[in-house]
């Protein structure tokens, strides 16, 4: 799979609204065939930093990911609310799912 993190720094004005603001983008690439997920998460230490973690299918499905009219409209559509130009991590993996952090595994309950 292709697993990518991005960091996303929003104008202190716009990041409560952040969520609002991407929804169209992140409902249509959770949409996508080849999209395993695409999931934001808002930093505890820094409330103007979003954290995106999505993962693709393959390369095909990545490829099809930039290549969507909704990737395209985004381009226009987020940068604007932006402090900085997003980073970001991509990998090509062999798995296609979460794995079990074993040395936190938890014990079965009663």
């Amino acid at each position: 799979m292709i697993f990518i993190t991005a960091k996303f720094r929003i104008l202190p004005a716009h990041a409560d609204d952040w969520p609002q603001i991407s929804r169209d983008f992140t409902l249509a690439t959770r949409a996508e065939p080849g999209c395993l997920w695409f999931e934001w998460s808002r930093s505890v230490e820094d409330p103007t930093e979003y954290v995106l973690v999505e993962a693709f299918r393959d390369d095909a499905a990545g490829a099809a990911h930039v290549g969507s009219d909704h990737f395209r409209a985004a381009q226009g559509v987020l940068p604007p609310y932006l402090a900085e130009t997003p980073r970001i991590v991509n990998a090509t993996i062999p798995q296609d799912d979460w794995s079990e952090l074993g040395e936190m595994a938890v014990k079965a309950r009663e």
